[in-house]
């Protein structure tokens, strides 16, 4: 499926609601599905990433129900789930397979995770090396560091460990976590750099024996859930599209409603603001998830740096800032972005390609994304989205300000978070 999108002439207006918050959508099927008692998440993501994260918890016994926009999970306890009856698919979700294994660590059962041929590609050292530390068998099925991973369970207790994570990141986080539940004694996190906290709030929320003290997560296990009804705001990371859109196309004014306002995930808010963006909270209501309304503006923005401590907070709008740096005066630099390299797809070589047909010459030096701002001129190009959600969904904001028409080809990927965008964009541009 390929996207043809051109020039928006008269602003992005009036409102809009984007699609739940994908990180918590996921962990509220997770951790409801080993806590004591039913929780219903309300205004839940059923893109295909999650609907997978759902599927596969229903495969080892969990009952999960859907009324509306709600889904209720009926949890069993830490050690109630069962084996499946095959090896559990994952798609194309990398927050899935690598919290789940956390999970499945701590089971007396042995399962194997597969994926879809970008899933297969990532690296999966990362939380082989903690859960082995913790006496947990978690081995590729072909010899390589990808999935499939088989994860052999045992019934006896999994060994606390204090673990420095070598690059900040929530996925493996949460997996260590996930599997300090299962642990006799207190695991230990600590990152190098702040990640988003997702994990530790509902844990928290959860009555989980959790505690924080600057980069370091310690939790003590075991120990039982006890869920709570969570109410999902929607996703930021959606959200970025959109508040870089009405930034970068003159006369626009949007309001984006009911917007996941975590402070470990308004890095993008922060550094577009930095910029010179008029984004302004309209209405922050506090909660597990604080969230609120925004107001966007057209503004002409100006070049930043964006430190390589910052990465983490925003690691899934790198490439909608990269489009907004392109229209922007002056050159941008992201520092820190080898992790990119290792998402759905090399998104560097994704974003520098395609800002490269549309004449902007990004370059990657030394770790380091370099951004040459346009001043607003930008050409229309083929573009591609590489099988990448976030990076289609990018380059139909950067088609918004070229000086023709886009194909933007290969989108079906967007249905993994947004299936609805392009419905969105139509929806708010004159």
């Amino acid at each position: 499926m390929d996207w043809k999108v051109g020039k928006a002439r008269g602003g992005l207006k009036g409102e809009l609601t984007v699609p739940p918050d994908k990180s918590i959508s996921h962990r509220a099927v997770m951790f409801g599905a080993i806590s004591g008692g039913k929780c219903r998440a309300r205004n839940f993501l059923f893109g295909e990433d999650c609907v997978r994260t759902l599927e596969a918890f229903r495969a080892m016994g969990i009952e999960i129900t859907r009324e509306d926009d709600a889904i209720t999970v009926h949890g069993k306890g830490l050690k109630g789930l069962t084996p499946p009856e095959g090896a559990l698919y994952l798609g194309n979700s990398g927050t899935t397979m690598r919290i789940i294994s956390g999970v499945l660590a701590g089971q007396d059962f042995t399962t194997v995770l597969t994926g879809d041929e970008s899933l297969s590609r990532r690296p999966m050292r990362r939380i082989m090396e903690p859960l082995s530390m913790m006496g947990a068998r978690i081995e590729p099925v072909e010899g390589a560091d990808h999935a499939p991973l088989r994860i052999t369970g045992t019934k006896a207790p999994l060994k606390p460990i204090s673990y420095a994570m070598p690059m900040a990141s929530a996925q493996v986080k949460s997996c260590v976590l996930a599997a300090g539940l299962y642990a006799a004694g207190r695991t230990s996190v600590t990152e190098p750099f702040q990640s988003r906290d997702h994990t530790e709030r509902i844990l928290e929320y959860f009555s989980a024996d959790i505690r924080r003290k600057g980069l370091t997560t310690e939790i003590s296990g075991p120990g039982e859930l006890v869920p709570g009804d969570l109410e999902i705001p929607a996703d930021i990371s959606s959200a970025a599209f959109f508040i870089a859109g009405a930034l970068i196309v003159k006369g626009s004014r949007l309001i984006i409603r009911n917007v996941g306002l975590n402070p470990t995930r308004i890095g993008v808010i922060n550094v577009l603001k930095r910029m010179g963006g008029s984004i302004r909270i309209l209405d922050l209501r506090e909660g597990i998830e604080p969230a609120g309304d925004l107001e966007v503006r057209y503004s002409q923005l100006k070049a930043t740096v964006v430190e390589e401590e910052e990465v983490p907070l925003l690691i899934d709008e790198i490439p909608i800032i990269a489009v907004a740096s392109a229209m922007a005066e002056g050159t941008t630099v992201i520092k820190g972005v080898r992790e990119l390299k290792v998402k759905e797809t090399d998104r560097v070589r994704s974003i520098r390609e395609n800002l490269s047909r549309m004449g902007i010459d990004a370059v990657e030096e030394n770790g380091s994304l370099i951004i040459p701002g346009s001043s607003g001129r930008i050409r229309a190009a083929g573009l591609d989205s590489f099988g990448d959600h976030r990076i289609a969904m990018s380059m139909a904001i950067a088609a918004l300000v070229s000086d023709g028409d886009c194909l933007i080809r290969d989108t079906a990927c967007v249905a993994t978070s947004y299936p609805g965008f392009l419905g969105d964009l139509e929806k708010v541009s004159i």
